[in-house]
């Protein structure tokens, strides 16, 4: 019998985690998001995950396991983008932990046998009976793979394909469509935490 830490058990306790996170809101949202905190899954021809849900279920039917492309946004590269961004009053960030999303817009080439591996997933909560770190076990109604023009998964983390070129990176710059709700979003939870100096204007 191999003896392992109790944080081993069941992928880091994450599969209690999710099922916990399903069965109490199962009757309270229509549809749920997985995904990690380094994730996002992303709107290609709408702004919104409101928006996004009618084209799915138009698309695919409702009620199911909608499953999105897992893109790695390698955080050890940061390229400047072709053409020159004004992000605003990011320099504050600087001294806040964490990654900046912003300015990771190169993405690795999919790999073959990633391309249908670290997914994530929206589901409706009552179409599902279990579920998984990328994925569920069974629904009633199945899953769809998301043709990624509509959406697919931004995952900003630790370089997959160390041994790429920077020329062999892809830009991807559709998360500056979003970025000034997002940067007076995280602007503000930054100075109400006090991570920012002063109000965050200066």
């Amino acid at each position: 019998m191999s003896h392992k830490d109790p944080g081993d058990i069941h992928y880091f306790g994450q599969m209690p985690a999710l099922s916990d996170c399903l069965y109490r809101y199962m009757y309270q949202s229509r549809y749920m998001a997985f995904q990690d905190p380094d994730e996002l899954i992303l709107p290609q021809s709408v702004d919104s995950w409101l928006k996004l849900l009618p084209v799915l279920e138009k698309r695919y039917g409702a009620n199911k396991c909608y499953m999105f492309e897992n893109n790695v946004f390698p955080r050890e590269r940061s390229l400047p983008p072709p053409k020159p961004q004004v992000l605003p009053k990011q320099n504050q960030w600087q001294n806040v932990a964490g990654v900046n999303i912003l300015a990771h817009l190169y993405k690795e080439p999919i790999m073959p046998q990633f391309k249908w591996a670290k997914f994530k997933i929206i589901v409706n909560p009552r179409a599902v009976f279990t579920i998984t770190v990328h994925g569920v076990v069974k629904s009633q109604k199945g899953c769809a793979w998301i043709d990624r023009n509509i959406a697919r998964m931004y995952h900003t983390r630790a370089e997959m394909q160390p041994k790429l070129r920077d020329d062999q990176l892809i830009y991807d710059g559709r998360l500056l469509s979003y970025s000034s709700p997002l940067i007076a979003a995280v602007e503000t939870v930054l100075t109400e935490t006090q991570l920012l100096p002063g109000d965050g204007t200066k």
